[in-house]
């Protein structure tokens, strides 16, 4: 038996994407070897375009209102395998290779370290990094 594979009809890729009325659609992380579940941030219709263009995620930060390239502080680049859009067209999954095995900005392998046990919040993944000397400050293009 043969699969079968269709393409969603749209003028743009893009388009396709049902953004949100920010504009903006979720985007998870995951490790394309392993199937780990690193991260989720938020893409824009530029930032979904530069990570196809580029091979690197690209993401848009809600809080600082502008693009940023995950590892750009960090070294810690998500190199993307594939990217694939969910059957209702709202979320993006990544399948990355995480550059340097540290996708949370807490210094741990995974965003999603926190595991529900009986009514309790508990740390289920150690860092492995200390944050503070992870991070190094943009250089800015002057």
């Amino acid at each position: 038996m043969s699969k079968s594979s269709s393409t969603i009809p749209s003028v743009d890729w893009l388009d396709a994407v049902r953004w949100d009325s920010n504009g903006l659609v979720p985007a998870i992380a995951q490790d394309a070897a392993t199937g780990d579940i690193l991260m989720m941030a938020w893409m824009n219709r530029e930032s979904l375009q530069l990570t196809a263009d580029e091979g690197v995620a690209v993401y848009w930060s809600r809080s600082r209102g502008k693009l940023w390239r995950k590892g750009e502080t960090s070294g810690h680049t998500q190199r993307v395998q594939e990217i694939r859009l969910d059957c209702d067209a709202d979320v993006i999954l990544l399948k990355i290779e995480q550059l340097g095995g540290i996708a949370c900005h807490t210094g741990r392998r995974s965003c999603f370290f926190n595991r529900l046990d009986n009514g309790q919040w508990v740390v289920t993944d150690a860092v492995i990094k200390d944050p503070n000397t992870i991070y190094r400050p943009v250089k800015s293009q002057g």
